[in-house]
């Protein structure tokens, strides 16, 4: 799950970070009151899941409460890369003195944490690392070991953090580990990080991303869930215990194991460059069970997308057999009733897939085609949403 900027500094507060949490309004006349309480003088900054708020007008400095207000109106309601503006983060101006930057992640590829840190933070740090990437720091971390105080030590060297706030940076650089590594993110990002003029240094935005795979142990992170800034079709699919996520295509998919489900997703945009560009419309996996049920339910999510032409539905039968995919097929259909509007590709492979293929037939349903191979499944479907 990735958190607001207002809710990652929550987190950090939690850790004793310094930080300032300012206001979160959804009403413009809301900002007044917040920036009076603020001193006067504050930023009027859109919450969103996405970078780049500021180049898209989406942070705006208001000189006093009812400039606030105006800059509110304004920001409230955009669309800054597909994300609407629901709230605003009313925050007090602060005196920078300098800017610098810092994360912690997870490096899949090398199987350990990475810290990634430049004195010359701010909101050209893509184009810096980019033109310079002699200014971004780069340190491993054993996750075995973590960040202890030699280790906070080794990062603000090799970042090139002044003397002057060198103390503070090591300070910072355990609080914010403890962050990552308490609330089980994989990522923990402050841009900027600043020096204030009175010399202290303070997370002036976060960006933070959880593991929802740790949520049986963090019941408090439920509470970060907006269920406004959800799409839908995904929600309604976590409801129903499924793991959904939409995209932007056409082609509604279905499968039985994440790695199969990607490869289907592969096949499919591949498949759709002969057929006016389509792509997949998701991600479903529905695991294991492939009962009446649960394919009922993922059909209904997908079907419940307007810009799904058309269905492919492909299962490998392994512990649940490809008859009891079959007939779960056929029995979600019936469920679905009206509700079940467009075509069916269906490939089935692996256990008793002779019986599958047979039950499936045997139906006879007007929406359903079988196809024997997954390229030629992936191409029918695509054929079939560009029609």
């Amino acid at each position: 799950m990735d958190l607001m900027e207002y809710q990652a500094k929550e987190l950090f507060a939690k850790h004793n970070v310094s930080v300032t949490l300012g206001v979160v309004i959804t009403d413009p006349a809301e900002a007044a009151a917040a920036a009076e309480s603020l001193g006067g003088r504050v930023v009027v900054k859109a919450q969103v899941k996405t970078g780049g708020r500021g180049k898209a007008g989406g942070v705006k400095l208001a000189t006093d409460p009812q400039d606030a207000v105006v800059k509110a109106g304004e920001i409230l309601g955009m669309d800054i890369k597909g994300h609407t503006v629901r709230r605003v983060l009313i925050a007090p101006a602060a005196d920078i003195a300098d800017e610098y930057y810092f994360s912690f992640l997870v490096d899949r590829a090398e199987r350990d944490y990475l810290c990634i840190a430049s004195v010359e933070g701010g909101v050209e740090i893509e184009i810096t690392a980019v033109e310079k990437p002699e200014a971004v720091a780069k340190v491993s971390i054993d996750p075995l070991v973590g960040v202890d105080a030699a280790k906070a030590a080794e990062i603000v060297a090799a970042t090139g953090f002044p003397a002057e706030v060198a103390d503070q940076a090591m300070e910072a650089i355990q609080r914010l580990w403890d962050v990552f590594i308490r609330e089980d993110a994989t990522l923990v990002e402050v841009n900027p990080l600043v020096k204030l003029g009175d010399g202290s240094l303070e997370a002036l935005d976060g960006k933070v991303t959880l593991d929802g795979n740790a949520d049986f142990r963090q019941p408090d992170h439920a509470a970060f869930e907006l269920r406004d800034e959800v799409d839908p079709l995904e929600l309604a699919a976590k409801e129903k215990g499924l793991n959904y996520v939409k995209l932007d295509g056409e082609v509604g998919i279905i499968g039985n194991g994440a790695g199969l489900v990607m490869s289907t997703l592969d096949v499919v945009a591949y498949a759709g460059e002969a057929h006016g560009g389509v792509k997949p419309a998701n991600f479903l996996d529905i695991g294991g069970g492939a009962s009446a049920q649960v394919m009922a339910d993922g059909l209904h999510i997908i079907l419940g997308d307007p810009q799904v032409k058309a269905v492919f539905v492909n299962v490998f039968g392994g512990i649940t057999a490809c008859d009891a995919v079959a007939d779960g097929i056929v029995h979600a259909l019936a469920m679905l009733g009206d509700d079940a509007d467009k075509p069916l590709v269906v490939r089935l492979d692996g256990n008793n897939v002779e019986a599958g293929h047979r039950i499936l037939v045997e139906a006879n349903h007007p929406l359903v085609t079988i196809v024997d191979t997954m390229d030629g499944a992936a191409e029918k479907a695509a054929e079939l949403a560009n029609a």
